[in-house]
């Protein structure tokens, strides 16, 4: 066979066989987060009817008069964008956890929100016992991993236990957001993927097991605790990370300018953050224990290609 004839053949077999090979499943593009430019700017929240409001609590339970001051901010932020579901990224308890502490460190300070009926649902810290998977106020019934759906739009909330993520774990996790239906995938736990803290900072094995599920399963923001700050990190391939760790200790100063990932930060107070899930949009806020807006913006969810995009509520 000539050579002219021969290359002919070879192209041609190769030309068969990209034609038969798989093509590998598109990803989703990254979560769009507008926030305002201008430090005194706010984005509004829409406070909408069949919206979901929500909050993240993390590093909280010391029981001292830090913790007690932004629990009554909390509550008095609830008066007016009365969110139904409080998300705890960890560290819920320092020290003891006898009866008597478990009031001090949570029933007291967060009564006002538990008599409104607002659900607690916890991820365990470095510092937190196990046993308080048992916990009812924390809502994870007996399991240290474990996930639900919100009781309003279509978002699911994965909780971890990232202090020890045993291999069984993170096949859940892959199993849990690959079987997901649901529009927002939200994972929370303590231990941050991505932080700029100069004491912690990123956990990079964790990193290691749990992004690339993240990125190839659709999640569009993760909550994490951990560092004693509030950070809101840029789009980390594709997926904003949060650290809201400074429910009740703070670590005034610890964020790390020469990191590069940091969109927002705030390490000279304590904070906590608010969220509404409407249809394709979260809208947050992170609020100090004096009641001012340290960060603000929307975040619109990770869409697959070809996924009808609806507008804000339709559907729903």
């Amino acid at each position: 066979m000539d050579g002219p004839i021969r290359r002919s053949l070879l192209s041609f077999v190769l030309v068969c066989l990209a034609a038969c090979a798989p093509v590998p499943e598109p990803t989703a593009g990254p979560a769009i987060v507008d926030a305002p430019t201008k430090t005194e700017a706010v984005e509004p929240m829409p406070l909408a009817k069949d919206s979901l409001k929500f909050c993240v609590l993390g590093d909280a339970g010391t029981g001292d008069r830090a913790q007690y001051t932004l629990a009554a901010q909390m509550a008095k932020t609830h008066q007016a964008f009365p969110f139904e579901m409080c998300l705890l990224v960890g560290d819920n308890m320092y020290g003891d956890e006898r009866p008597q502490d478990r009031e001090q460190k949570f029933e007291i300070p967060y009564k006002p929100l538990l008599d409104a009926d607002v659900k607690f649902y916890a991820a365990l810290g470095n510092h937190d016992e196990r046993l308080q998977a048992n916990y009812e106020h924390f809502n994870m019934n007996g399991k240290l991993y474990y996930s639900f759906k919100g009781p309003k739009q279509s978002a699911r909330f994965i909780a971890l236990e990232s202090t020890y993520p045993e291999p069984e774990q993170i096949q859940w996790v892959g199993e849990e957001l690959k079987n997901s239906t649901d529009e927002w995938k939200i994972p929370f736990f303590h231990h941050p993927l991505y932080s700029s803290g100069q004491r912690h900072g990123s956990d990079l094995r964790l990193r290691a097991s749990l992004e690339p599920l993240f990125v190839d399963h659709n999640v569009s923001v993760v909550f994490t605790g951990h560092d004693h700050f509030y950070e809101r990190t840029a789009p980390q391939k594709g997926i904003p990370y949060f650290v809201v760790g400074s429910g009740g200790k703070l670590r005034s100063g610890n964020i790390d300018p020469r990191s590069g990932i940091t969109a927002r930060g705030y390490d000279t107070g304590h904070a906590f953050l608010i969220g509404e899930i409407l249809g394709d949009d979260l809208v947050f806020r992170a609020i100090n224990q004096a009641g001012a807006v340290v960060d603000s913006g929307r975040i619109r969810r990770r869409i697959p290609p070809g996924s009808l995009i609806l507008a804000p509520g339709a559907g729903r």
